[in-house]
């Protein structure tokens, strides 16, 4: 559960101190999501998911409330795969106090809603404008990143959700002069480690047994997460540097 920075009770302004900025939220919210970025937020924010105060001079000011919901949209989002769309109405459904099951995603068949197995999973997509706006750049900037294979849309011209992770790291580093076409060394770096995990799990994949296969699906996610965490180690060795 996500831990809010604490105050005692109080009015005006004790009220007001328990407020927080951005970069608290952030900082809170990654112990949970390491992979969630201030574009992130302001993203969810520019969709309507939270309403965070605005200071006279603009700055955003975020209740512990607006935390627990942010926790909870990022969640929704991680566990069970559900577009933007699906989690707002049914965090609406619950501010007015309906008792609403999680939604699922599920495939149409014949007008009816047929859930998808626990085995395949729909992933969360999102549109191009989404993606856009996630980043806050331009077509151009996008198609050039699309050019050098940084960003790659599916079929239908939508994106994985993931896809706006990437779209705001990309952007962050081209506030330091680091260019798309710099990067090109870093995706094929990622390319060869995902290719070596895939090579590890894919016996499991093949299986016949469900739980075996649904065990890969696990080993994938165990193996992923060491090697991002070993690739980070890596370039802080490198570098000479460490991370908070």
């Amino acid at each position: 559960m996500l831990q809010t920075p604490s105050g005692g009770a109080g009015h005006g302004a004790a009220a007001t101190d328990r407020l927080m900025s951005i970069g608290t939220v952030l900082n809170v919210l990654r112990e949970e999501f390491p992979e969630v970025t201030i574009s992130k937020i302001r993203f969810l924010e520019a969709e309507g998911l939270i309403e965070p105060q605005r200071t006279p001079s603009g700055y955003r000011k975020f209740s512990a409330h607006d935390v627990e919901r942010l926790g909870h949209v990022l969640r929704m989002q991680r566990d069970h795969y559900l577009p933007l769309k699906v989690i707002r109405e049914h965090l609406g459904a619950m501010e007015r106090g309906e008792a609403v099951p999680l939604p699922a995603l599920g495939r149409q068949r014949d007008g009816d809603t047929v859930p998808e197995t626990p085995e395949a999973p729909t992933a969360a997509r999102i549109g191009r404008e989404e993606l856009l706006a996630a980043a806050g750049v331009g077509e151009e900037e996008l198609r050039e990143w699309e050019s050098y294979g940084l960003v790659t849309p599916l079929e239908g011209g939508v994106y994985d959700a993931e896809a706006a992770t990437v779209a705001s790291l990309i952007a962050e580093l081209g506030r330091f002069g680091i260019e798309p076409r710099h990067l090109r060394v870093m995706k094929a770096a990622a390319d060869r480690e995902a290719g070596l995990v895939d090579q590890v799990v894919a016996p499991l994949k093949r299986h016949r047994n469900p739980q075996t296969r649904a065990h890969a699906e696990d080993r994938t996610r165990e193996l992923a997460g060491l090697t991002v965490k070993l690739h980070a180690a890596l370039v802080q060795t490198a570098l000479g540097v460490r991370l908070p």
